[in-house]
This record gives structure tokens, C-alpha cells and sequence, in this order.
């Protein structure tokens, strides 16, 4: 049960339309689903704000089918999947059909996303996606789908590195910068991106360290500890290629 849900049948009991013994058999419908290889979070929607999302990576595709169908018959409005494969989309889109009312799967990032897409109206303002490089996408469209799938507003600043810092300088992408509510930094090589945005916004800096590059970058390790270093004030850092955890956080802090 989600947070709007819940709104409405204590609404609904105000009016009489509902009665108090009905309404807290409701709300006694049990926290998580014991699936046997899972349990899923069924009153996450109301603690967080966020319902349940599915980590693909390690889970079968017959899993992912059966919780997202659980999740969707619990009242969940979408169900996001990160980390999915190729293989286990085009089952769950033949497996699905006419169970649940929607799916769509984008290559790139390895995000599904099951049921009715919201729209983006939930957040305060924008939030930019910017990478340093084109080979930084997937981890930047990770992100930028999942601030959408959490109903933001999403504006996306693609390959504009320090390498060739006037692109990033460029009077649109300034503004960008300029209006934006959070701002998620995303490179590998040696990271500098998001202390150069964080030297430029006004607004919280999500840096994500990808696992781009040559090998003294150390899968992302090197960019890692430069944006743990970063001298610009404001700047936080999730884990590397870790695109989820900061489109999580930056709709945290834009519905704030």
C-alpha cells in the first residue's frame, strides 16, 4: 500500500464510507510477502516515499517475473528493475503480457521498467545528468531513468569532460547547471568532472565513479578517490558505476 493509498482510506473512513474494523484489517495486511526465495518490502512505499525496486543482477528471470507481478498485485503502480539482461526482458515482456499492463526495457542501462510509467511532477525542480564522456551513458541513463521512474524531471548533459572543458562552459549547458535543483556527475579516467561542477552549482553534487578507463584507473577506483577528494564544497559520492543509488538520491533531495 502506497502512502496516497493510505491517505485515501483514512479519507474514506472520515466520510463513513469505510468502517474503523475495515480500514485496520487494511493496514494489518502483513509488512513483506514471504515468497520463499524472496521477501518483498510491501510497506517500503509508506516508510520511504519509494516502493521496492528489483536488482536484477543474480536473480533468475523466472524471479524477476514473479516478484514484479507480486509487487504489482500489492498495489505497486511500477515496479523499476535494474541490472536486467537482454534475455530476461524478452521473457518477462512474452511472460507478461496481458498480466501486467505495461513493460519497457532500454539496453543500454539495463533498466526495466514494469507498469504504468509516472509522470514526472513529483520533484521540486531539475535534476541534470552530466558525464564526462559518451562511454559513461549507461551508468548516466541508470540514473536518469531511475530519477524518472521516481517522478522527476530530468535533463541530460552527455560527454562534457574536462578534456574539452568548453562544452561544459557552453552558455546551455551553464544554465543547466545554473538551474538545476541536484546535479549527478558521472566519469571515470580520474574523476575531475564533479569538482569542476561542484566549483560551478549552487545546488547538492552527486559524483559517480565509473569504471571507465585505461589501467592505473583501477575499474574506477582512481576516480573514486578523487571525487572522496574533491575540494569543492558540496559534493557527495555513491559507489562506482553505482548509476541507481544516485538517481535514488537526487530524487531524494529534489521532493525535499
Amino acid at each position: 500500500m502506497e502512502e496516497s493509498e493510505i491517505k485515501n482510506l483514512l479519507g474514506s473512513v472520515k466520510e463513513g464510507a469505510v468502517s474503523i474494523d475495515e480500514a485496520l484489517l487494511k493496514l494489518k495486511e502483513a509488512p513483506f510477502e514471504d515468497m520463499g526465495f524472496a521477501k518483498l518490502d510491501t510497506h517500503r512505499g509508506i516508510r520511504q516515499g519509494t516502493a521496492e525496486v528489483i536488482y536484477g543482477a543474480g536473480k533468475t528471470k523466472e524471479q524477476i517475473l514473479e516478484i514484479a507481478q507480486k509487487l504489482i498485485e500489492k498495489g505497486q503502480k511500477s515496479v523499476l528493475i535494474t541490472r536486467m539482461s537482454k534475455e530476461a526482458a524478452l521473457y518477462f515482456a512474452e511472460r507478461s503480457k496481458g498480466v501486467i499492463e505495461d513493460f519497457t526495457y532500454d539496453e543500454l542501462s539495463r533498466i526495466g521498467i514494469a507498469g504504468r510509467h509516472p509522470d514526472p511532477k513529483d520533484g521540486v525542480g531539475r535534476i541534470v545528468v552530466a558525464t564526462g564522456g559518451t562511454s559513461d551513458m549507461p551508468v548516466a541513463e541508470e540514473a536518469a531513468k531511475t530519477a524518472e521512474v521516481l517522478g522527476n524531471r530530468v535533463v541530460r548533459l552527455y560527454d562534457v569532460g574536462v578534456a574539452g572543458i568548453h562544452r561544459l562552459l557552453d552558455k546551455k549547458s551553464l544554465d543547466e547547471i545554473m538551474q538545476a535543483n541536484v546535479i549527478i556527475a558521472i566519469a571515470g579516467m580520474e574523476g575531475a568532472l564533479a569538482s569542476v561542477i561542484g566549483g560551478l552549482a549552487d545546488c547538492p553534487v552527486i559524483a559517480v565513479p565509473t569504471s571507465v578507463g585505461y589501467g592505473a584507473s583501477f575499474n574506477g577506483l582512481a576516480a573514486l578517490l578523487s571525487m572522496l577528494n574533491s575540494c569543492a564544497s558540496g559534493v557527495s559520492v555513491v559507489n562506482i558505476d553505482n548509476g541507481f543509488g544516485a538517481g535514488y538520491l537526487a530524487s531524494m533531495i529534489n521532493k525535499k
